[in-house]
């Protein structure tokens, strides 16, 4: 599990294709290793990958083909800037939000505009993700946690403040750009829950369901 909350900007120094998915070596930049072990979870640019090589500023971990075909990464490059962050520990402060590293799919930038210091974005996610965004909650952006601003069926708008765009990929991002989305964790459970074993996918929320749920009196 991870917070959202990046540490470094590194880069990818390695690709090498291994009989149809590939394994990434990533330079981590200001991210000292020293403490991390083999078998270690590293978010990179949002998708949790497992290390098994270390070395003091640089890890190595196998890419399967299901994140492949999720994920930006299959159009990484050698060269690629990633935002990196280090797993939870019990000692860590939650300063984002709880995000597993598993990228429920792409979302896209189509608008980019300053705000005073800060940049507003307006991001395009896919039409089946869009039910799980709400105004004021949270999203990952390639590994970042951020809060919603805006939501317009779906196209949801981010502000974001300097630091994060000194310290994240999203101060090269322009539109066009392709991202890695995760949802809230707490909606996808939330959601499952209410609508059970029985129920169709295409079932929406309603009140109605809510009651039956047991969520209202």
């Amino acid at each position: 599990m991870f917070t959202g909350i990046i540490l470094a900007v590194g880069k990818i120094t390695a690709i090498e294709q291994q009989a149809g998915d590939c394994r990434l070596t990533i330079d981590t930049g200001k991210l000292s290793l020293q403490d991390a072990a083999l078998g270690d979870s590293i978010a990179v640019n949002g998708v949790c990958l497992t290390a098994i090589a270390l070395g003091p500023h640089s890890f190595s971990a196998d890419v399967s083909n299901e994140t492949l075909s999720r994920t930006s990464l299959k159009s990484a490059t050698v060269g690629t800037p990633v935002n990196l962050e280090l797993a939870l520990t019990p000692s860590t402060r939650l300063g984002g939000h709880i995000v597993s590293g598993h990228v429920d799919g792409l979302a896209t930038v189509i608008d980019k505009k300053p705000d005073a210091r800060s940049v507003r974005f307006k991001f395009k996610a896919p039409d089946p993700l869009a039910r799980y965004i709400a105004e004021k909650g949270s999203v990952c952006l390639d590994g970042i946690s951020l809060t919603v601003n805006e939501v317009e069926g779906s196209v949801f708008g981010v502000n974001i403040v300097p630091h994060t765009l000194k310290e994240t990929t999203l101060g090269f991002a322009a539109p066009g750009t392709v991202v890695n989305l995760e949802v809230d964790l707490l909606t996808r459970y939330l959601e499952r829950l209410m609508l059970g074993q029985s129920a169709q996918p295409e079932e929406k929320v309603t009140l109605d369901l809510l009651q039956r749920s047991g969520f209202l009196g």
